[in-house]
């Protein structure tokens, strides 16, 4: 694998892109604030270069999603589209209405299933579980769902996991989300089935829009992912066949940014014990 070229400045490999496809979540805001020099970058591309599609293991519809955008300050500007793990999420349950379905998650995961005619029942009377993180992603961790996951995988219950993401950084706090559950579900013997990132539905969906965007096909030499996370951003773009550039100040800040900043041998340690390929890395994003 070759190591990831270290820059400072986006503007340096801007005009080799048509498309960015990038994460939100740790890139450009951590859940309490936005990041302003991130979002000029994006808005210059926009400008001057070609669309930037935001992609995101949300697991709701990025409709539920844009408020958020607005309520952290993320300008219009920055971004052409908006799609979240909810929206490729919303095709598998669809074809598994009308249930009934244990709905693990939060209240405000609720505009997932809008629309989908699911019923909803506990783990002894579901035929599938849908999980889009912790019912309080405060407090809980995925051990206090082993009890119950074990009885759903002697049912073979598969579940669908609407947020792939392990954790994300919500201000200086690492909280769990539903692919936390859904690791931990698997490891017991259970089947689970993703459609955000790092899978391959939701790449489909963003390249698709890309496209309409730029009124042609899109060229895959020529899309950018951006994202912090190894695991979804990074071997996303991998398995899709297309550039990344690392951000490494976001969930695995600790490891790849030392006491005299940005440390390149850790990062590039960091992606090979992963199995995976950055072209850059970065410490922020910015023009």
């Amino acid at each position: 694998m070759t190591a990831p070229r270290p820059i400072e400045h986006f503007s340096d490999l801007a005009d080799r892109y048509d498309v960015l496809l990038c994460d939100v979540w740790g890139v450009i805001h951590n859940g309490r604030e936005s990041f302003p020099a991130a979002c000029e970058a994006l808005a210059r591309f926009k400008a001057e270069r070609g669309p930037v599609i935001l992609i995101s293991n949300a697991p709701r519809p990025a409709s539920a999603v844009r408020p958020q955008l607005t309520q952290l300050k993320v300008p219009d500007a920055a971004w052409s589209e908006f799609i979240t793990s909810g929206d490729a999420t919303r095709v598998l349950l669809s074809e598994r209405a009308p249930g009934p379905a244990w709905a693990i998650g939060p209240d405000r995961d609720a505009p997932l299933y809008e629309g989908l005619d699911l019923t909803f029942a506990g783990p002894e009377e579901a035929r599938f579980i849908s999980c889009t993180g912790p019912f309080d992603d405060e407090t809980e961790t995925p051990e206090d769902y082993r009890q119950a996951f074990e009885q759903a995988v002697k049912r073979d219950l598969a579940m669908i996991c609407a947020n792939p993401d392990i954790v994300v950084q919500r201000g200086d706090k690492l909280i769990y989300c539903g692919g936390a559950l859904a690791q931990l579900y698997e490891q017991m013997g259970g089947e689970v089935l993703m459609a955000g990132k790092p899978h391959a539905p939701l790449y489909r969906l963003c390249l698709g829009r890309a496209g309409e965007l730029l009124g042609r096909p899109v060229d895959p030499a020529r899309v950018l992912c951006i994202g912090d996370a190894v695991a979804t951003d990074v071997l996303g773009g991998n398995r899709q066949g297309l550039d990344v550039l690392f951000v490494a100040s976001g969930i695995h800040a600790g490891d790849a940014i030392g006491e005299a900043g940005l440390d390149p041998a850790a990062v590039e340690a960091l992606l090979q014990e992963a199995g995976a390929e950055a072209a850059y890395v970065t410490t922020h994003l910015s023009w």
